[in-house]
């Protein structure tokens, strides 16, 4: 291929932010692209085959332009950037940084960070009942809560329901000390943790005093019905088929529901069904409910966690295939078997 130099002209603040500190993100680039980037005084030379450096140059100026619009460059917005660019899909954050939820507390904005977590912002917008599937780390929960909290705000609802089953993750607790509350406190920190953060502590206690945001096990659910309400079931592939049927069952007029888990991480008992794979296939022929599946490229915490996901996510398919034809083999036998024992005819 041609060799191709291409030459940016970008104000200098910004490309430090582009470009991180120390250039880690320049390096990122010319590891991703295989090309050369050299900036001075505002000029930003990028040499390579020439490709590459079209992909590079594209992206840089994606970066670039989610800098002037006064973000943080963060290394997720980099990896991600790359990887959509490798599959021809360039300007996806550009496409996804208009999508302002609302600010933290501390002033942070809450928006979608990838195409798959803005089309799951766009679902619960949209539908009634909208389920949020995938791994650890892809904003299911949070960003449910950040839409929570905005309707509240805006007054489209009365009050915030927060639930999840409180099962332990793989361990026997025992008995916990204090009040029933402070019982299931440790099962609902997660959703604490969010409401803190976006909310701040000072607004969720006085709210929570009022009875206008409520954080309860999926137990507290049964025989309630929920108007006018804003609903999150964390947590559901620790449901059983009867709980998720239950917590469906209590939605009233006026209220949306959103539904998070991860079928790669149940702590249920051996052998006994979750109650969101039953829901998956049970519901997924209704109109006003969407099912929005996230993967490991939608993960926005470190980026070690989303080589984590990622290979598990190898591994366990990897085991699947095995599994399948250990099972081929088996049925196989059975049958050479079975014939051998008749005889010929």
């Amino acid at each position: 291929m041609a060799y191709q130099e291409e030459l940016l002209n970008m104000e200098a603040g910004h490309i430090r932010n582009v470009f991180g500190q120390f250039d880690f993100f320049l390096k990122k680039l010319e590891r991703a692209f295989s090309v050369g980037i050299v900036d001075r005084d505002g000029a930003v030379r990028i040499s390579g085959q020439a490709r590459q450096v079209e992909r590079a140059s594209a992206v840089i100026r994606e970066l670039y332009e989610i800098s002037r619009r006064g973000n943080q460059i963060q290394e997720q917005n980099v990896d991600y950037a790359i990887a959509m660019s490798m599959e021809n899909q360039e300007n996806a954050l550009l496409e996804i940084d208009g999508d302002l939820i609302c600010h933290t507390v501390g002033g942070k904005p809450v928006k979608p960070k990838t195409l798959g977590q803005k089309q799951y912002v766009d679902a619960i917008r949209e539908k009634m009942i909208v389920f949020g599937l995938g791994p650890a780390g892809t904003g299911k929960t949070y960003l449910a809560m950040a839409m929570a909290i905005t309707a509240f705000r805006n007054s489209e609802v009365e009050r915030i329901i927060l639930t999840r089953p409180a099962i332990e993750a793989g361990e026997r607790l025992g008995f916990l000390p204090g009040d029933l509350q402070s019982k299931v406190d440790p099962y609902l920190r997660p959703l604490y943790d969010a409401l803190y953060q976006i909310m701040g502590a000072e607004s969720f206690l006085k709210n929570m005093e009022k009875g206008l945001i409520e954080v309860a096990p999926l137990a507290y659910m049964r025989g309630r019905t929920l108007d006018n309400a804003y609903i999150i079931l964390d947590e559901a592939q620790n449901t059983t088929p009867a709980q998720m049927k239950m917590f469906l069952t209590r939605i009233g007029f006026g209220s949306k529901v959103v539904v998070t888990g991860d079928a790669t991480q149940k702590d249920l008992a051996p052998g006994a069904v979750s109650g969101l794979d039953v829901a998956v296939r049970v519901l997924s022929g209704i109109g006003d409910i969407a099912f929005c599946r996230l993967t490991s490229r939608d993960v926005v915490r470190h980026p070690l966690v989303q080589k984590i996901v990622q290979a598990y996510e190898d591994y366990e398919a990897k085991e699947a295939r095995a599994q399948e034809r250990r099972s081929r083999g088996r049925t196989q036998g059975r049958e050479r078997t079975q014939g051998e024992r008749r005889g010929p005819r």
